[in-house]
């Protein structure tokens, strides 16, 4: 019954806001003219101060094999199901910039409506200096879909079960000022408190728990605690940097914690996963190479709260890199690669299989290939981990109706030899997708 009532009101929502987006009269439209001598006419004053627009969107996902560890706990067979109003504001008011980005939400899976606000935020400019403060999305680094000296929150679920790409990126309530030093950017961000990222939580896909030893459907956020002392458990990042002779490179710091919880020490005693303190040092590079872009990242990642005595507990520090090559191999066909690794700085330390080799290496294959003018788009991201043995698949389709109107299909394939891996653990959630967008 609770099936039948969500449906109804994704229905219900879907058709109120075809209404809300017919067209309207543009407030600016040229008056008719009899002849070519004719003067203009002065276009009208707009009839709001700042502009809008935004979307809707209709998704649907299930997955591929029966999940009972997930099914048992939701009763549903999709992961996906919603319907999404997005309302995009922006403008200015003297020299002060504005942006607001919210989304309405009709979720057949959590059975709820709700609001999503992406981003609330001012800018302005005092010098040299462009500061940007409220909720914001923040990215730099130079991987595709690798993240390393990019420690800004993630929404990996939303990622994983089909939603659209853009949110993979999660909003961070921080203060972003960007300083323009001759030859040299600097950007500093600090986030009052930490943000952690959006991961597989048991309410749409199941994952490996290795204190239960196997699948789980149990919500980690059940079990975790999140750093929020104010100002004590805040974030800072700083990047450098710098193009010289055709070649940009960068310097990154970070001062923060772990993304995810992955400190255990403490739950045998009866307290709760902990997101450990971390500190992250690093640079890139990016130029071009051939008839193609070539990138190359690297980063330290300092476990400040590893603990030798309790190596399977706490998190080892590590070192990561990742260099990659994106070319035209043929007219319309584009294609990525990249070559990544962690290599964990005090593996010997480790007494279990769980822990994985101490190279983890994983490579990374983009093909895009575009007909009809750029409308219809042919995409496959794999990721293939030689170390762990698994691997992640991501095809899809895009076609562009019109301007307005863009329809997609995918999937999220998982596998691998053994259900503890970083892919692996998400074999039985392998999905396929589909969504409708209209832009207004």
């Amino acid at each position: 019954m609770a099936k039948k009532q969500a449906f109804v009101y994704l229905g219900s929502l879907g058709l109120a806001l075809s209404l809300a987006s017919l067209p309207a009269w543009s407030a600016d439209d040229w008056a008719e003219e009899g002849d070519w001598g004719s003067d203009w006419e002065e276009p009208e004053e707009p009839l709001l101060p700042f502009r809008v627009g935004g979307f809707i969107e209709a998704a649907g996902g299930a997955h591929i094999y029966s999940n009972p560890v997930v099914e048992n706990r939701m009763d549903k067979e999709y992961n996906l199901g919603e319907a999404r109003l997005r309302l995009e504001i922006d403008g200015d008011w003297k020299e002060i910039g504005y942006s607001l980005k919210a989304d309405g939400l009709a979720d057949a899976v959590d059975e709820e409506l709700r609001g999503e606000l992406r981003e609330a935020l001012i800018s302005t400019s005092t010098g040299p200096v462009d500061w940007r403060a409220g909720r914001q999305v923040l990215t730099w680094g130079t991987g595709d879909l690798l993240f390393i000296n990019d420690l800004f929150p993630k929404d990996w679920q939303s990622f994983l079960i089909g939603r659209d790409e853009d949110y993979l990126k999660g909003p961070s309530d921080a203060i972003r000022g960007t300083w323009y030093a001759g030859e040299v950017t600097v950007d500093a961000v600090w986030s009052p408190l930490f943000q952690e990222d959006n991961y597989p939580d048991g309410d749409r896909l199941s994952y490996y728990n290795p204190m239960a030893g196997g699948q789980t459907a149990q919500p980690i956020s059940d079990q975790a605690s999140e750093p929020d002392d104010f100002p004590e458990d805040g974030e800072a990042a700083l990047r450098l940097a710098t193009r010289q002779a055709g070649i940009e490179y960068a310097a990154y710091g970070y001062w923060g914690f772990w993304p995810e919880p992955n400190d255990s020490s403490k739950v045998a005693g009866g307290g709760k996963l902990e997101h450990p303190e971390l500190y992250v040092y690093g640079a890139s590079l990016r130029t071009s190479l051939g008839s193609g872009l070539f990138n190359a990242e690297a980063g330290y990642y300092d476990s400040r709260d590893y603990d030798s005595q309790q190596a399977n507990m706490t998190p080892n520090s590590e070192a990561r890199f990742l260099m990659g090559y994106d070319w035209e191999l043929v007219t319309n066909l584009n294609v990525g690669l990249q070559y990544y690794l962690e290599w964990t700085q005090d593996h010997d330390d480790l007494t279990t299989d769980m822990a994985g080799e101490e190279y983890r290496q994983l490579l990374t294959t983009r093909l895009t290939y575009r007909q009809w003018r750029g409308d219809l788009v042919w995409s496959l991201f794999a990721f293939v981990s030689p170390s762990d043995e698994d691997y992640y698949l991501r095809p899809s389709a895009t076609y562009r109706v019109s301007d307005a109107l863009t329809l997609s299909a995918g999937g999220n394939i998982f596998g691998g030899e053994n259900n503890y891996s970083f892919f692996g653990q998400f074999e039985k959630d392998s999905n396929l997708y589909a969504r409708a967008r209209y832009r207004f």
